[in-house]
């Protein structure tokens, strides 16, 4: 693989022009596709195989023309203090709204608070019901126009009015996450590379990514199914992965540049080396992904096909549009000094000489960093860390060890949902209307069950669906049963079952359970039967989905993972250290994210007002994401260490020296990505502050936990024991060279490159890290 993708960089680089037309042509297509393609469908709510599912769908088959989940609308009234919701004037303006919402268009029913039981005990709170026979995504701006119209003048009368429901749900605000992740990351670049050249390279090939999966995704909505939501995790990881992959390239580029190869042929071994490790990171990037279509979850389907495909964008761009513009520009992605040739530069106690490996030697001291800078020790933190590991390898594994157990003991209290209403911010309608039906009938006015009797058996349907309405009024946690309401045919009846608990509360799900577990003797009484369904139920049924594919999936994960490394590696406990490390990280960003947004652990400094269960989506998302994530520095950091044990040095040797190689750009790598996905917390909807959070944290310990101290520390404690495979394995395995062996052989039997000249870099040792202008 090495020896291709080498001679792909040379081709992109000789043929700059074609490939830099051959992209410009492709983002011109699915531009072009995408501003001629019809509308995204709504959110896909369809979960095969749970019974929430199968009551939806009965309802379709049963009630023609309407849409058992088609858009609705709850709208609250609020007395003024001091009256009654029930007063003349009150009563008025609420029969007025209700008059004219029901001659409204595309409105199915309209059910007011004095038909049925829509006002509360103490008279202050009253709430109508309005429901459309269309889906909320094809709810016309002349039917929205309508309600708020009717909703204004009954405000103007003195009541307080808020309307909850999906027919007026507010869009969240977006936030700034991708310029503030973009900022960030480029503040990060131009750090690490001292060149705005440098930085500028990775950010505007992430961007042309981006750009191309967009819309690609877009333009491909209608046809392939894909809703609104596919786009949000598939433009976060494809900034995130392609500003990262494109750093790997640029930074090995310089490195080649450093140790004398003209641009030409260094662009070639960027790309065979650091670009095969940039093609199977990506890869288990793109697998993990691809995997959640497996879970049977359409939405996580859409998700992860999307996302893997912007990975797979990115991986693409890294490997041809980079080495066309270094092609373009050869010299100005390498550091200032380096440009210039400078190979004198001040050191304390008078001038000194730059060496090849970035080494100054002055009077009476030697000091390291980069040519032209001030950095004072005897050696890169990079280094000082890794020996500190090397020396004291047990006191480091138990605290990383401790340190994120820790973390992850509050995922122990795990419960997952999906946030509602009650999730938003004060400052939205939805929000309040929620905590006004809360005030005046209870919580679990807020999440009603939606019961649907099949009575086509029956002999006498009503009395069938009586029976059953009975039953489920005496069980405990139920507040009331709404009037049975029958199709044309009158053998189907739906029913509204008020519980006396929120629905994000354990107690609701309790309620559900039970209601199931006792239906077959009720069944057999009424003769008819009937099943439980409505977003709380839907909800309820989808966390436990995901909850019982967690664990199998994990494994897959966990498995793939091990059986990757070992084919990389060629080792058997290298990938059982990657393997349990890349589970502590991820139980440890599962336990902060608890804590945070269940338990409401400093949820105020991440804007987080309502606590409440974690998405159902997250856990299983979180672990195939950071899989694939945790793969980019697993292979980047361990590949250097294993190639300097290969090429004899002692094991603690080639830990320090796969530091001194890798970790600068591998915790550049890490802060880009955190930017990124912290950047999109800024925005107003809890579930991408929830995913942003989850996947920074995620980064957070597995980069500057788990791969500057468990891997370095495990490794020290193995020591040669750490690279065995036994034979039959090694037999059996096939070579695939991610390290670009084979181009290290191949460069060893060219001629030694000509000294540079003063516009190239000077010549440096293996480690090449000379023109960087900080060292980590």
């Amino acid at each position: 693989m090495a020896t291709f993708l080498y001679r792909l960089g040379r081709w992109a680089f000789r043929r700059r022009r074609y490939v830099g037309l051959l992209w410009v042509a492709v983002l011109g297509v699915v531009a072009f596709g995408a501003l001629n393609a019809s509308d995204p469908p709504d959110d896909s709510s369809s979960m095969p195989g749970i019974e929430a599912q199968k009551a939806f769908d009965l309802i379709n088959e049963r009630f023609p023309g309407t849409e058992a989940d088609g858009a609705d609308a709850r709208i609250v009234f609020v007395a003024p203090a001091g009256q009654k919701i029930t007063s003349a004037a009150n009563r008025s303006a609420i029969d007025t709204l209700v008059t004219e919402t029901a001659d409204g268009p595309q409105v199915a029913d309209v059910v007011s608070p004095f038909d049925g039981r829509g006002v509360s005990k103490d008279a202050s709170t009253a709430y109508a019901t309005v429901t459309y026979d269309v889906k909320a995504d094809d709810l016309t701006d002349a039917s929205k126009q309508e309600l708020e119209n009717a909703i204004e003048e009954a405000r103007d009368s003195g009541l307080t009015v808020e309307a909850g429901g999906s027919a007026l749900e507010t869009e969240a605000a977006s936030g700034m996450g991708e310029v503030i992740g973009i900022a960030l990351a480029a503040v990060v670049l131009v750090i690490t590379f001292g060149s705005l050249a440098a930085a500028g390279l990775p950010l505007l090939t992430a961007l042309l990514g981006v750009g191309v999966s967009m819309a690609s995704i877009i333009a491909l909505g209608s046809v392939l199914g894909l809703s609104s939501t596919t786009g949000e995790l598939a433009m976060m990881l494809g900034l995130a992965v392609g500003i990262d992959y494109s750093l790997f390239v640029v930074s090995r580029y310089r490195e080649e540049r450093a140790k004398g190869h003209d641009p030409q042929e260094a662009t070639g071994l960027a790309v065979g080396t650091a670009g095969s490790a940039v093609v199977f990171a990506g890869l288990t990037v793109v697998i993990a992904l691809a995997g959640l279509s497996v879970i049977g979850v359409p939405m996580l389907t859409q998700m992860g096909l999307g996302a893997a495909g912007a990975v797979l964008t990115g991986v693409l761009i890294a490997l041809t549009v980079v080495p066309a513009l270094l092609g373009c520009w050869p010299n100005a992605v390498l550091a200032r000094q380096v440009r210039k040739g400078d190979s004198r530069v001040s050191t304390a106690g008078g001038r000194g000489r730059v060496g090849s490996s970035g080494v100054r030697v002055g009077r009476g001291r030697i000091r390291l960093g980069r040519a032209g800078g001030s950095v004072v020790g005897t050696q890169s933190l990079g280094t000082r860390w890794a020996r500190f590991v090397v020396r004291r390898p047990v006191p480091v594994l138990i605290a990383s060890v401790v340190g994120l157990g820790a973390l992850a003991v509050p995922a122990m209290d795990l419960r997952m949902g999906m946030p509602g209403d009650e999730a938003k911010s004060t400052a939205t309608t939805e929000r309040r209307a929620y905590d006004a039906l809360a005030d005046g009938f209870g919580p679990g006015f807020n999440g009603p069950l939606t019961v649907v009797v099949d009575a086509e058996g029956a002999d006498d349907p009503e009395a069938a669906v009586s029976e059953i309405s009975g039953r489920l009024a005496g069980t405990k946690g139920v507040v009331s049963v709404s009037p049975a309401r029958f199709n044309k045919a009158q053998d189907t009846a739906v029913l509204s079952v008020t519980p006396s608990t929120a629905p994000a509360d354990e107690r609701t799900k309790d309620l559900v359970h039970t209601i199931r577990e006792e239906r077959p003797p009720t069944e057999s009484a009424a003769g008819a039967t009937f099943e439980v369904t409505g977003t709380t139920a839907l909800n309820i049924d989808v966390a436990q989905k995901l909850q019982d594919a967690l664990v199998p999936y994990l494994a897959v994960v966990v498995g793939l993972a091990f059986l990757l490394l070992m084919l990389v590696f060629r080792s058997v406990l290298v990938p059982l250290k990657a393997a349990l490390g890349y589970l502590l990280s991820v139980l440890a960003s599962l336990g902060a994210i608890v804590m945070v947004f269940q338990q409401g652990h400093g949820a105020g400094l991440f804007g987080v007002e309502q606590t409440g269960p974690i998405m159902s989506m997250m856990p299983i998302m979180l672990v195939g994401i950071v899989f694939g994530l945790a793969m980019d520095y697993e292979v980047f950091l361990v590949s250097r260490m294993r190639e300097a044990y290969v090429h004899g040095e002692r094991p603690g040797e080639a830990v320090v020296t796969g530091f001194r190689h890798s970790a600068r750009v591998v915790t550049a790598a890490a802060l880009i990505m955190m930017a990124v996905f912290a950047g999109f917390m800024t925005g107003g909807e809890s579930m991408v502050k929830m995913v942003g959070f989850g996947l920074a944290s995620a980064v957070l310990f597995d980069a500057f936990v788990i791969r500057m101290a468990f891997v370095p520390a495990v490794l020290a404690l193995l020591g040669r024991a750490a690279w065995w495979l036994p034979r039959p394995l090694d037999r059996l395995l096939p070579r695939v060279d991610v390290e670009g062996e084979a181009l290290a052989h191949r460069t060893a039997a060219l001629p030694a490159p000509a000294p540079a000249p003063a516009s190239t870099p000077t010549p440096a040792s293996s480690d090449g890290d000379q023109q960087d202008p900080v060292r980590v």
